[in-house]
């Protein structure tokens, strides 16, 4: 297939994950809106006045970046897993694979599914954001590769997730036991510099550390850690995991269920 062909193949593709996102609204992009209200109020209104400032501002400033992140890290990968994995559920997928299709549109297709919803849902977030306090950007393009690159990263992330699984239950296992962990504990609710020494340099081998600072650093301009190794090690992952990913996918050992 030329190189036309396969530019239509991946808009098909996307203009699918598009319409599922839309269609189902209510599982799609309600929930996360729900889901940060609650945070905002709980953590931002109710124990933000004993926290007082953080990084420099009001504690609700401070995690409107990570809360902003920690829902485009989960959508973006819950979108592609759940996703992908129905496709293999239900049979369509041996459609797909013998079509003359690329891998890599196939690929691309799902994940620029997943973006899309990740960056849906940041706008959402960040208006919820805006009834509650002050939102500024002062470092715009970085907080828009940030943004893209965690997206795009948890995207593959669920793509690889959605071919080992074999069954539902497969795919609740890393958002439960591997995603949410990490995400709590990447600096969404609290700066690194106040921790412990030691717990300091635990937590810089969490790799959502230095996606939310760079994030938070983005829109606040504070950071516990150094953006540009931030931005080095998103672009690492997505490359490392877009590798494995169409490996997969190339292989095609577990794609049918």
């Amino acid at each position: 297939m030329n190189y036309q062909t396969q530019l239509i193949a991946f808009h098909t593709l996307l203009k699918k994950e598009i319409k599922r996102i839309v269609r189902i609204w209510p599982q799609t992009l309600l929930p996360p809106a729900i889901t940060m209200t609650l945070y905002f109020v709980i953590f931002g209104q109710m124990i933000g006045h004993r926290v007082g400032q953080m990084g420099g501002v009001s504690y609700m400033q401070f995690i409107v970046p990570g809360l902003i992140m920690m829902a485009v890290i989960t959508n973006s990968y819950a979108n592609v897993v759940s996703s992908f994995f129905s496709t293999k559920f239900n049979g369509s997928i041996d459609e797909l694979l013998v079509s003359p299709i690329s891998k890599h549109s196939i690929l691309l297709g799902y994940v620029s599914g997943g973006v899309f919803r990740g960056l849906m849902i940041a706008l959402i977030v960040s208006m919820v954001a805006l009834f509650f306090t002050k939102l500024s950007i002062m470092h715009l393009t970085i907080t828009i590769i940030t943004m893209i690159g965690t997206s795009v990263l948890f995207s593959l992330a669920g793509f690889i997730n959605a071919i080992f699984a074999r069954s539902f239950d497969d795919i609740s296992i890393v958002p439960s036991f591997v995603l949410t962990p990490l995400t709590y504990l990447g600096g969404v609710f609290y700066a690194i510099s106040e921790l412990p020494t030691f717990w300091q340099t635990v937590s810089l081998l969490n790799p959502i550390v230095y996606m939310v600072n760079a994030f938070r650093y983005g829109i606040l301009g504070y950071s516990d850690v150094n953006v540009v190794y931030s931005l080095v090690a998103i672009l690492i992952f997505c490359v490392v995991f877009y590798g494995i990913a169409y490996h997969l996918l190339k292989q095609g050992s577990r794609i049918r269920i």
